[in-house]
């Protein structure tokens, strides 16, 4: 099913909202569909893989503190929303698909207002802030997981899971059996933090292997991503300890790394989430305590409630609970085999191809989108 008119895509910000827009905008451009991505001066086109897809850019801004900060944010979406009705007019799209984010939320808010129609995305548990505003009027809701809080009381036919589609790296690796540890063996741990990692991780972590004992201490083999201010420092300790460990600020092989590991120690974004469940990998997730209405915290007890990892709070990651953590799963590796079967039955690998089937019933009209 072709559709003559124009999909658009409205996404920005950081790369949870831009990775699941270029993962659809792939899937829909196999099945002959037009795609054109609306998204404001920071958010970047989605690169090599689709160099040929239409950028449009309008004015946006998230949100500030102060008086100041939150005018200037409410401006700037004013004159994005005259943009994006502008550009609406001239492209006449079939539909626009919001990913969230304040990015989105001009040209989603202007195709409501002209009638057309919406669909949103949201990656995380918690409804975001500017798919909060939007769902009332949007003829689907595709949820990434099981429960979302924050969801408006319409039609349950209007909210599906369609999960969140993960870059083709990662995707290529879901038939990979998992490198089950074994008693007596290695553990190989993949430790990071985000774009730019987690202080904390390096802080904590190398504290926490130092109190094992040396002859559990040396069993680890770790992977670990740490801040620029504190990866010397986390190098030596581990240098000192004998412990193998590879540290970098960043790795640009994450899906071999992520292939090669045991478990996983990580933030709870929601692309982090997705990503662990579709390679069917256990973690234990530290969410980040400052994530707007506590989203990660409310990703990782998904996963958790599903047996495909552990959750400890920032504020209880310490170097004893830590050691403690690695130490039950050094002498009991089979509980990470069964969490790792357990993360990997939780994810939905084809989520992209589900997202791009929601997509195609909205442009039919479906009258369950009504």
């Amino acid at each position: 099913m072709t559709a003559s008119r124009p999909i658009i895509l409205a996404a920005g910000g950081t790369g949870g909202h831009m990775f699941p827009a270029e993962a659809l905008a792939r899937t829909l451009i196999a099945r002959g569909h037009s795609v054109i991505l609306v998204t404001d001066k920071r958010g970047k086109a989605f690169g090599d893989s689709l160099p040929d897809v239409r950028v449009e850019r309008i004015r946006a801004a998230t949100s500030a503190p102060g008086i100041m900060g939150k005018l200037r944010m409410v401006v700037e979406l004013v004159v994005g929303t005259a943009q994006a009705r502008s550009l609406l007019r001239q492209l006449q799209p079939a539909l626009v698909v919001g990913f969230g984010g304040y990015p989105s939320l001009p040209t989603v808010f202007a195709a409501q207002s002209a009638g057309i129609p919406t669909l949103l995305h949201e990656q995380n548990a918690v409804l975001g802030r500017a798919n909060r505003l939007l769902a009332a009027k949007a003829r689907m809701i595709c949820t990434s997981f099981p429960s979302v809080a924050g969801l408006p009381a319409v039609d349950g036919k209007r909210i599906i899971r369609t999960g969140n589609p993960v870059r083709p790296d990662i995707l290529a690796l879901r038939d990979a059996p998992y490198p089950a540890p074994y008693a007596g063996g290695s553990l190989n741990l993949l430790v990071t933090g985000g774009s730019q990692g987690a202080a904390i991780f390096g802080e904590v972590l190398p504290r926490a292997v130092e109190m094992l004992p040396e002859d559990v201490r040396y069993r680890l083999k770790i992977v670990q991503q740490a801040r620029a201010e504190n990866i010397e420092a986390a190098r030596s300790a581990y240098a000192q300890m004998g412990v193998e460990a590879e540290l970098a600020t960043f790795f640009k092989d994450m899906p071999a790394k992520l292939a090669g590991c045991h478990m996983m120690i990580a933030r709870s974004g929601a692309g982090t989430v997705a990503e662990l469940s579709v390679v069917g990998r256990p973690s234990l997730l530290v969410p980040y305590q400052y994530a707007m209405d506590d989203h990660q915290t409310a990703n990782a007890q998904s996963l958790v409630g599903a047996g495909g990892a552990w959750l400890l709070p920032q504020q209880e990651f310490t170097p004893v609970s830590v050691s403690e953590q690695l130490a039950a799963f050094l002498a009991d590796p089979g509980r990470l085999v069964a969490a790792a079967k357990a993360a990997a039955g939780w994810a939905i690998p084809d989520a992209a191809d589900r997202l791009a089937d929601a997509v195609e019933r909205v442009v039919k009209g479906d009258a369950a989108c009504a």
